[in-house]
């Protein structure tokens, strides 16, 4: 009975006992706060660190930060059920359970889809590939702005107009 917090440090072993390998290397913290009631369990997981992944655009490893959190709830009924993200359900007199599939899953979502080094938003990493995208991107002529189609013409006056 009572609140507990515990303490993680996740590397790139945890992911990889799930045979995910996205991340070059991991350095994250996950803070476990547990209360226990008569009736209940709640957890609230957060999570802090970096996880060293490729850039989309030009394949440059880099650290990418991650913060997380997840609150969990345990409660105990006739049958195990995990189908809730959020709620978890354990047998009367069961004792333990493991939270390892929902760190995973909450430090896999907390990573952002789109990779981008921070060096190609701020303009500071010179790469080949950046320079290649670079001569490759399509150039707008003065000849594109002047080629209208006159049908929107008329479109571009009520603009104007007030």
């Amino acid at each position: 009975m009572g609140a507990h917090t515990f303490e993680y440090q996740i590397d790139n072993t945890f992911f990889e006992s799930f045979e995910y390998v996205e991340f070059n290397a991991a350095d994250i913290v996950v803070e476990v706060d547990f209360n226990k009631t008569s009736t209940v369990m709640e957890l609230e997981m957060k999570a802090r660190g970096t996880v060293n992944v490729a850039c989309d655009l030009t394949n440059e490893p880099f650290d990418q930060e991650v913060t997380a959190s997840l609150p969990l709830v345990v409660k105990f009924g006739d049958d195990y059920n995990d189908e809730d993200d959020e709620i978890l359900v354990i047998p009367h007199g069961e004792h333990q359970f493991n939270i390892a599939q929902y760190v995973y899953e909450m430090l896999v979502l907390a990573v952002p889809q789109k990779r981008v080094h921070p060096g190609v938003k701020d303009g500071s990493l010179k790469s080949e590939a950046l320079k290649k995208l670079r001569e490759l991107q399509p150039k707008e002529s003065k000849t594109d702005k002047d080629n209208t189609d006159p049908r929107w013409d008329a479109l571009k006056d009520l603009l104007t107009d007030k």
